[in-house]
C-alpha cells in the first residue's frame, strides 16, 4: 500500500505563457517526479494563442491532465479558486506554468505531511534562474518553523507560492483563494494563520523558478503598492500587527515599490532579499 497521501497538482496557464515553458513545467511534476501525482488540474485562464492551446491539448492527452477552461481571463486568484474546487484530493500541490520542480519535490513534502499530520501547509525554498536552469542568479529562503513563519508573515510573504502543498479542507475553511492583485497567496496565508493553521517550510530547494527583468517591474508601481498596503491595512485591522509595524511596513513598501526605479529595485531584490 502506498504510504503517501493521494494528491492533486494545481496549475494555471494564461495567454502570455510560453508553450515550451509550460511543457517543461508539466513534465517536471509528472514524468520526472519520484512520486507522481494522482491528478493534475490545469486552469486555462481565458483565451490562449493557438500554439499554447495545442500544447495544452497535447499534454492533456499525454499525461491525463484535467483541464478547466475559463471563458474570460480572471487572474490567478480566481483561476486557483476555481481549480481548488474541482480538485479530487484533499492534498493539493501548487505549481507555476513556467518553473521546474526538482525530481523529489513531492516525495519530500508528502513524507513531511505523513510524519506531521497536523500540518496544514508545507512549502520550501526556491532557486531563481535566467534562461538556463543552471544559470542560478538568486535563492529565496523562507523560515521553516511555524512560529518563525507566523512572525515573518507580519513583514513579508512567508512562502514561495509555487512550492506549497496544502490541505484543500484547510484552504477552504479560510475562504479559499480570493482575487488580490499579485498577492492572492499572501492574503490566503494571512487568513489561514487567523484560522489557526499549522505551517512549515522545508529547508530544501523544491522548485527552480524562471525569472527575468520584467519580474522586478511587476513588483513595483502604484497598483502593486496599493495591493501591498491593502494587506497591511487588513493585518492592522485584525490585530496581526500593531501601528508601529504597520507604519514601518508601509514606508518600506512605498520606497521600494514606488520611489525606486525598476533597475535599482532589481539590484536590491538580488542583493538584500535574495542570497
Amino acid at each position: 500500500m502506498n504510504k503517501y497521501y493521494p494528491f492533486t497538482v494545481l496549475m494555471a496557464v494564461y495567454k502570455n505563457d510560453r508553450p515550451e515553458y509550460f511543457k517543461q513545467a508539466v513534465e517536471s511534476v509528472t514524468l520526472k517526479q519520484s512520486i507522481k501525482p494522482d491528478e493534475v488540474v490545469v486552469v486555462v485562464d481565458g483565451p490562449v494563442p493557438q500554439e499554447l492551446d495545442c500544447s495544452i491539448r497535447e499534454l492533456e492527452e499525454l499525461y491525463g491532465l484535467r483541464i478547466l477552461r475559463l471563458k474570460d481571463n480572471k487572474g490567478l486568484g480566481v483561476a486557483l479558486r476555481e481549480g481548488i474546487l474541482i480538485a479530487s484530493n484533499d492534498i493539493v500541490a501548487r505549481m507555476d506554468s513556467d518553473d521546474i520542480a526538482v525530481p523529489n519535490r513531492f516525495e519530500l513534502q508528502l513524507s513531511y505531511l505523513v510524519n506531521n499530520p497536523s500540518c496544514d501547509l508545507v512549502g520550501g525554498q526556491i532557486s531563481e534562474f535566467i534562461e538556463l536552469e543552471n544559470n542560478i542568479v538568486g535563492k529565496r529562503e523562507v523560515p521553516c518553523y511555524s512560529q518563525d513563519i507566523n512572525l515573518y508573515l507580519q513583514a513579508r510573504c512567508p512562502f514561495n507560492h509555487m512550492t506549497v502543498m496544502f490541505k484543500k479542507s484547510s484552504v477552504l475553511s479560510a475562504g479559499n483563494y480570493i482575487d488580490w492583485h499579485y498577492n492572492e497567496d499572501y492574503y490566503l496565508w494571512i487568513r489561514m494563520m487567523e484560522a489557526g493553521c499549522e505551517f512549515a517550510n522545508l529547508p530544501d530547494t523544491l522548485v527552480n523558478v524562471r525569472v527575468g527583468k520584467d519580474m522586478y517591474a511587476r513588483r513595483g508601481g502604484w497598483k502593486y503598492f496599493i495591493s501591498e498596503k491593502g494587506l497591511q491595512d487588513y493585518m492592522l485591522k485584525h490585530g496581526i500587527i500593531g501601528l508601529p509595524k504597520y507604519v514601518l511596513n508601509v514606508i518600506i513598501r512605498f520606497g521600494v515599490q514606488v520611489v525606486i526605479p525598476n533597475r535599482l529595485r532589481g539590484f536590491l531584490f538580488q542583493k538584500i532579499f535574495r542570497k
